[in-house]
């Protein structure tokens, strides 16, 4: 019994992502899908010599043929994919007892201008990934260009990618074009990578980590200071002993664990005074802390006067400014 045919739901509609105004930005690139179909070749048929000015990626699902690249034939069958790169003169013949399919990605690929190039290099100056994307496009794209012009086997599967596709547009729900378009990255990661088995990827950066479990720990506290909480508790959260994040608050903000938290709930005490009514007592069980003499000798402490006093105090100072 043979197998059903994978990419049998497109069938349907083979053309329908062609049908889709498709582009987007991939680091310092831009993108436009000019078709992205299944297509069927009859026994015999003929594609004449012809070129592009973009890239085209060729995928075959099943059957069998030849194409002839820089004047050399190779013979095609299921699970091979070849690429024509822009100006690449190229005819391809289905097998002439044998039907072949085809799935095509026609893309073309724009460098963006430099005024667009320095609007990314602001967003990765911002901390969000930006320069890792912008990387990789750049190596992914510098490589399409100087692949071989013979096929290749599908190791990857990125003709997989076609049906990932096609299901978004068909089920039409929220986050179809982000589907779309990260198949279409995957289609060229993956047919690069059928050339290149062995390539390496960049280098993603590496986490300092004790900075970064300070900020852990600090998030975690500013989410929860009006909490019960202990040094024991919040190292656990950040998967560390307490014994080290004692020594990571006393490097990176030269306080103890307790108190960086009473810091934290003083400031949020100030506010509370400054712009409400509530009776210390309130303010306490609201701030975390266990009462409101604690409170009030903590407070005093902490700023040279009493609650109460500093209530007052703001209170004068806003009247003043009117």
């Amino acid at each position: 019994m043979s197998q059903p045919f994978y990419f049998e739901p497109m069938l349907e509609n083979p053309m329908a992502l062609d049908r889709l105004e498709l582009s987007f930005r991939w680091g310092a690139y831009g993108i436009r899908v000019l078709r992205c179909h299944l297509t069927s070749f009859p026994a015999g048929a003929i594609v004449n010599y012809h070129q592009h000015s973009e890239y085209e990626i060729h995928y075959i699902p099943y059957g069998k043929g030849s194409v002839i690249l820089d004047g050399i034939t190779h013979p095609l069958h299921e699970g091979l994919l070849y690429v024509t790169a822009p100006g690449v003169i190229h005819r391809q013949e289905a097998d002439e007892h044998e039907a072949m399919g085809e799935l095509c990605l026609h893309v073309d690929i724009v460098k963006l201008s430099d005024k667009e190039e320095a609007g990314s290099s602001a967003l990765s100056s911002s901390g969000w990934g930006e320069e890792w994307e912008m990387a990789e496009a750049e190596a992914c794209i510098g490589q399409l260009g100087e692949l071989p012009h013979t096929p290749a086997v599908d190791r990857h599967e990125a003709m997989k990618c076609f049906l990932v596709a096609y299901e978004a547009w068909r089920n039409n729900q929220l986050g179809q074009y982000t589907v779309i378009k990260q198949s279409i990255i995957q289609m060229l990661l993956r047919t690069v990578s059928a050339y290149k088995p062995e390539q390496q990827g960049v280098n993603l950066p590496a986490r300092d980590m004790k900075n970064y479990r300070y900020q852990m720990a600090v998030q975690f506290i500013t989410d929860n200071f009006r909490r019960p909480l202990t040094l024991e508790g919040v190292a656990e959260r950040v998967q560390i002993s307490s014994r080290q994040l004692q020594r990571i608050f006393k490097e990176k903000a030269n306080v103890s664990f307790s108190e960086f938290l009473e810091q934290i709930r003083l400031k949020f005490v100030c506010s509370e005074l400054q712009q409400t009514t509530l009776t210390l007592e309130k303010i306490a069980e609201r701030s975390g802390f266990t009462s409101s003499n604690y409170l009030h000798y903590v407070f005093k402490k902490a700023h040279g006067t009493t609650p109460n006093a500093y209530r007052e105090n703001t209170m004068l100072q806003h009247v003043s400014t009117m």
